[in-house]
């Protein structure tokens, strides 16, 4: 699998902070051309480096007012493929983690209020065959939201390697 290099790890720290940015844009802020932008951008996505795009939504806008973690426990781990296509079609279930630890499943559900949730999980999750518990935590703040850091550390380029890469 080809390493992506400084170039790419500058355009995704700067795009990973706004997906919207203009190419011409990051390009000024990299010293290259808008076209060698677009060719990385689409060679990291080629690669599987960047694997979507969208925006971020406030969930409590459109009335999910409720964050919580559902920490779901399976008869048994190896039942863990068997149950997911169960919480796939929980639509208010945006994240779903195999774990190690207490949990054999570690969801991430949002809820209209806390009656929606008791529905979610007395009349969907824990009805799941092989779900034999689960414990729910409620986020009351979320606090801090962001992308894994890219390690980008800036280098002294010459002109001659802008050049090169334009």
């Amino acid at each position: 699998m080809e390493k992506i290099d400084d170039l790419d790890r500058q355009i995704l720290e700067i795009i990973m902070h706004n997906a919207r940015i203009p190419s011409k844009d990051v390009a000024e802020v990299c010293g290259v051309s808008r076209a060698a932008v677009h060719q990385r951008i689409q060679r990291m996505i080629d690669l599987k480096v960047i694997t979507g795009s969208g925006y971020h939504v406030d969930t409590g806008i459109l009335g999910y007012h409720t964050c919580t973690y559902i920490g779901v426990r399976l008869e048994r781990a190896s039942m863990y493929r068997e149950v997911l296509p169960y919480l796939e079609e929980i639509r208010e279930i945006v994240e779903c983690h195999f774990t190690t630890g207490p949990f054999t499943v570690l969801c991430k559900v949002y809820a209209r209020n806390n009656e929606h949730l008791m529905e979610l999980l007395n009349g969907r999750i824990q009805n799941i065959p092989g779900v034999v518990s689960t414990d729910t935590i409620i986020s009351l703040e979320q606090s801090l939201n962001r992308e894994v850091p890219v390690a980008y550390k800036p280098k002294t380029r010459s002109r001659k390697s802008k050049k090169a890469e334009n």
